[in-house]
């Protein structure tokens, strides 16, 4: 990296901070400075803070986001309001929900399967049956047999297999990532997508803009474009304040020719491939999808695609085969599903509820984060309570200090009800991983946290049946060898440390 490539970077990230920093200054002087007018503003926004209190109270949302910003507006009654109003009512949200309600009418019907296999899964087990049809029936992700999966881990090995299956393309390459670094894996791949886009390969990438705010120059989208790659950046950083910001493209997918996919936790950087070191050994866990089920992920990023670019694709013409029958032999199911913030779906927050709710003997958890609403607090005790054997593996290495405060403030009242609960002492642990009861596992992009699972777009595959389900269990178990067991006395902090870290719950939305 240049200097003066650092240069051009730093101070485009800076301009950006010091603007937004410069907008709430302005908002807090106008509202705390003494004068007659100003007084009486103030008295006009503390009642409006009022309203909007039971505004907030009344609304069909979250307990723990009513919370949040009800404390944050009593506590600050001035200028709480107006920033709620500021964040929550604008057009630009009110304009993308149009939008994807738009490209869903137009593309929803070719996610229909060509057979249905609900009634099969119901004959075989009614415990996952509902879990299945609410993904296929409500969500509108159908299940797939004809399919062939391969548990990717750690990062090294997703690499090796994305590489194979990229130089094998014929017609098209989709990449949607949230991170995307220059450093050995981006560079290869980038040599790979330069080479196919020569060969006429419609060759098409997304990238995050938060994910790669310090990481990528302003301009890299037209360095992509002078390589013959189409590339769009998802939801541009302005210096506006602006509740849509707060979305962001969490996903990770790769879809060769619409026969084969990718997704999971890894991104296009070098420490998910364990070529640098940053927060130690980095585990994580990715997912190839060969077959029909590929499908899915192929509409999901044209989905995406039309949005960015607000147009309507010719989806049907990208299916790898327009009559003839896929020759992969099955694999058990496979149910690749998204997750948007703008429609009030949580499908990735139902998916692991369904899968913690129907577990009878276990229920083994990877995730980052451990930030969650008390819906999941109450699903992961009882399935304890119930004599369920339920396991979370967390980070011992953390890479956000407050976030993994926050995380820690959950392990005492999940291990008084019997969850067991563990920290990876290698280094990182960023696999999003459940699996329960040698039947069911889902491999995704989902952090069990807030923004996760109520704020970004993010993606999954639900397993059933699959080989890649006891490879998950497998996995799980040898991680476990490679972790320290948290028990309470770890949990014995002092008082003023249990006192930040409940501080730290109940804004723990806003992380």
């Amino acid at each position: 990296m240049s200097q003066r490539w650092l240069r051009i970077l730093f101070r485009r990230r800076i301009m950006v901070t010091f603007l937004l920093a410069l907008q709430i200054g302005i908002l807090v002087f106008v509202v705390s400075t003494s004068s007659q007018k100003i007084d009486l503003i103030n008295r006009i926004s503390t009642i409006t803070s009022y309203f909007v209190v039971i505004y907030i109270i009344s609304k069909n949302d979250k307990s723990s986001y009513k919370l949040t910003w009800v404390i944050l507006i009593l506590v600050f009654p001035v200028f709480g309001g107006l920033f709620y109003l500021l964040f929550n009512f604008q057009s630009s949200t009110t304009k993308v929900r149009k939008t994807i309600e738009k490209i869903k009418f137009e593309s929803q019907s070719l996610f229909v399967p060509k057979e249905n296999i609900l009634t099969k899964i119901a004959n075989e087990n009614e415990e996952v049956f509902p879990l299945v049809k609410y993904l296929q029936g409500c969500a509108g992700f159908p299940v797939y047999q004809n399919t062939q999966t391969e548990y990717l881990t750690p990062g090294e090995l997703m690499f090796e297999r994305l590489t194979e299956e990229l130089k094998k393309a014929e017609r098209y390459i989709f990449l949607e990532y949230f991170i995307i670094q220059e450093g050995i894996m981006w560079n290869t791949v980038l040599e790979i997508l330069k080479e196919k886009a020569k060969q006429g390969v419609d060759v098409r990438v997304i990238y995050d803009d938060m994910g790669c705010f310090f990481l990528l120059p302003k301009d890299y989208q037209k360095t992509l474009e002078s390589m013959g790659i189409h590339c769009f950046v998802f939801n541009a950083f302005q210096p506006i304040m602006s509740t849509i910001q707060n979305n962001r493209d969490h996903r990770k997918i790769a879809v060769i020719d619409g026969k084969t996919a990718f997704t999971g936790g890894i991104n296009l950087a070098d420490e998910y491939i364990n070529a640098i070191d940053k927060h130690g050994y980095w585990k994580d866990a990715s997912i190839m999808v060969h077959g029909d089920a590929a499908w899915s992920f192929t509409l999901m990023f044209l989905q995406m695609w039309s949005l960015c670019k607000n147009t309507i694709e010719n989806y049907n013409k990208y299916r790898p085969r327009q009559t003839e029958t896929c020759p992969v032999l099955s694999d058990g199911y496979v149910q690749p599903y998204a997750d948007s913030p703008i429609d009030n779906e949580n499908v990735g927050e139902h998916v692991y509820l369904k899968i913690i709710n129907n577990a009878k003997k276990y229920v083994y958890i990877n995730t980052p984060y451990l930030i969650i609403d008390d819906a999941m607090v109450s699903a992961l005790k009882l399935a304890a309570k119930s004599g369920v054997d339920v396991r979370i593996v967390t980070p011992h290495r953390w890479d956000k200090r407050f976030v993994h405060m926050t995380t820690r403030s959950y392990y005492r009242e999940l291990l008084r009800a019997g969850v067991k609960i563990y920290e990876y002492s290698r280094g990182f642990m960023h696999s999003k991983t459940f699996v329960s009861d040698d039947k069911v596992a889902t491999v995704g992009t989902t952090n069990l946290d807030f923004r996760s699972l109520y704020l970004h777009f993010e993606c999954g595959v639900l397993l059933y049946k699959n080989r890649s389900v006891m490879e998950i269990k497998k996995d799980y178990l040898n991680t476990i060898n490679a972790c320290q067991e948290i028990t309470m006395k770890d949990c014995g902090h002092n008082a003023f440390m249990r006192f930040i870290q409940e501080i730290l719950r109940i804004f723990a939305p806003l992380m």
